[in-house]
């Protein structure tokens, strides 16, 4: 039988996947006590008490999502060779996840991006710091594949990190807005194409 403590724990965890489902669907800033209370049948009381404010309630909500995104998209390229093969599965399984027509799949990095653009606000911030970590991580790929040889040595990290990330929210938008069930092959097809302007001649035969 649960405890006490582990009744509100999985009530919490209740609130946050309700929040969560609401960003994906109409976007972080549509997250409130009224919407998330409705969605569990319970009452905005209740969900206050396991928060406290609403800034609270929308920050557990990112948090999950940033472990959602880390074990989903992230976490499945670690095991791989560092450089190239690290980014481009990477830059793959993210364009095959929010390419599917499904709230699910929705990238709140990007989607509350548009959504949340006030400077200096808690939720641009936040959001910040999500996209943040992401084009970190596609920094230190590109950095690696410079120090394996498999780029050029010309290669303007920061430059390619733009066009990367450029494609990914065209990617967002072709498949949010547009609705376009090719977007996906599309998007990695130019990916590739990027990434052959930036490989080294020897690199193209690996």
């Amino acid at each position: 039988m649960n405890n006490p403590s582990s009744k509100a724990t999985d009530s919490l965890l209740a609130i946050v996947h309700a929040g969560l489902a609401i960003a994906r669907e109409e976007g972080i800033g549509h997250v409130s006590f009224g919407k998330v209370a409705k969605r569990l049948g319970v009452s905005k009381s209740s969900v206050f008490c396991r928060t406290r404010s609403l800034q609270r309630l929308q920050a557990a909500v990112l948090d999950e999502y940033d472990r959602q995104f880390e074990a989903e998209v992230v976490e499945p390229g670690r095991s791989l060779p560092k450089g190239l093969p690290s980014l481009d599965a990477h830059v793959r399984r993210l364009a095959a996840r929010v390419a599917i027509d499904d709230a699910a799949a929705r990238c709140l990095y990007i989607s509350g991006a548009f959504e949340c653009a006030v400077a200096g606000s808690y939720l641009h911030e936040r959001l910040q710091l999500g996209l943040a970590r992401w084009r970190a991580l596609l920094r230190q790929s590109v950095r690696d594949a410079l120090q394996l040889g498999q780029l050029r040595l010309d290669t303007d990290d920061e430059q390619l990190i733009f066009e990367t990330h450029s494609l990914v929210v065209g990617l967002v938008h072709e498949a949010r807005f547009l609705r376009d069930p090719g977007i996906g092959s599309r998007m990695v097809n130019a990916y590739q194409r990027l990434m052959a302007s930036y490989m080294r001649a020897s690199a193209h035969g690996q």
